[in-house]
């Protein structure tokens, strides 16, 4: 471990470390893995992942459990959600036990960088899959590039964990409803920069989008998956434009091991009344629970909380999701990968 790193103070952006694993698509076939120390990659200018946007990324966590072990969240869900991008925009699929292997092995590489169990931190995985021939008409590659390289990150909540607020920007759409939203590529990041920007200059935390079609049902909530609580329900939208979360999926089981029913349905707007808790989830942050929800155009304000608190269902999703994470809970659903 680095006891040269301050994990006290460690936030979530990028750090170097000692290696990354990398992986060549050529001539119809995934070849070895190799080892990089380098943070560089030379690619042909004219590259379809430059011009075209054949790109696609991931993004998962490796946890120091109290007894030294080293856990990696539902990593095979990761390799299969890639896949399903890959087949989304033409990308060489690669196969889930390629996957699994750059991820242990990029892990190992870097132990020194996994933080200790009582800082909090974790080690962020990302891996990324680009198109890598030069082609100046519109088309697929023939050559693909995969590469996972890892950083240590400090926990989402520096303030701790509390409610933050969310607007609605009517004049934006995430993604179009039978577009990439479903696909994990740049794009639908670089979509969200303006709003989110707009949406931080006005004193919120993150943007609620509605869907593209109608702008009456609610789908992402700017980079995570929107969620609400309504009685014993675990409420989250069903869209042809959501980015389908892995946190998400794995919270929507708690919920159901807690006795909650779960709906995956369209969410309209004004049901967000009737929600007694709200959240966003994803992998940095897990849960994000809302305050209020602001909608500038109506005129209407959605409350959740009025002092940050989180509520109580958010709270328990929140610290089961995690105590499983850092092996702190039993994984009766099989969802850690132990690094040996």
């Amino acid at each position: 471990m680095d006891n040269t790193i301050d994990w006290g103070s460690l936030g979530f952006q990028y750090m170097k470390t000692d290696y990354n694993v990398r992986c060549y698509y050529r001539d119809g076939q995934w070849g070895e893995l190799e080892v990089s120390s380098s943070e560089q990659i030379n690619i042909h200018m004219a590259s379809t992942c430059l011009h075209y946007g054949q790109e696609a990324f991931e993004g998962l966590k490796a946890f120091r459990g109290k007894d030294g072990k080293i856990r990696v969240f539902r990593p095979d869900e990761n390799a299969l959600r890639l896949q399903h991008t890959s087949d989304g925009i033409m990308l060489a699929k690669l196969p889930t036990e390629k996957f699994l292997e750059a991820v242990k092995k990029v892990i190992k590489l870097n132990e020194r960088f996994v933080p200790p169990y009582e800082s909090g931190c974790s080690l962020y995985i990302r891996p990324l899959l680009i198109g890598v021939s030069p082609k100046i008409g519109v088309g697929a590659s023939q050559e693909y590039l995969f590469i996972v390289f890892v950083q240590p990150v400090g926990p989402y909540f520096k303030d701790g964990f509390k409610a933050t607020p969310v607007v609605i920007l009517r004049g934006y759409d995430r993604a179009a409803p039978l577009g990439t939203g479903t696909f994990k590529v740049g794009g639908n990041y670089a979509a969200s920069l303006v709003p989110g920007a707009k949406g931080h200059a006005m004193g919120y935390s993150a943007v609620l989008y509605l869907d593209a079609k109608e702008k009456k049902y609610v789908d992402e909530c700017g980079p995570a998956n929107f969620f609400g609580i309504k009685g014993n329900k675990y409420i989250t939208p069903k869209s042809t434009s959501i980015l389908p979360s892995i946190t998400n999926k794995s919270l929507q089981q708690l919920a159901k091991d807690f006795g909650m029913e779960v709906e995956q349905r369209q969410i309209p707007e004004e049901e967000l009344a009737t929600f007694e808790e709200a959240g966003e989830c994803g992998t940095a942050a897990v849960v994000s629970p809302i305050s209020k929800i602001d909608d500038i155009d109506l005129k209407r304000t959605y409350e959740y909380s009025k002092d940050g608190k989180p509520g109580p269902v958010c709270t328990k999703l929140y610290n089961t999701l995690r105590a499983i994470q850092y092996g702190d809970m039993p994984d009766t659903h099989n969802w850690v990968m132990i690094v040996d």
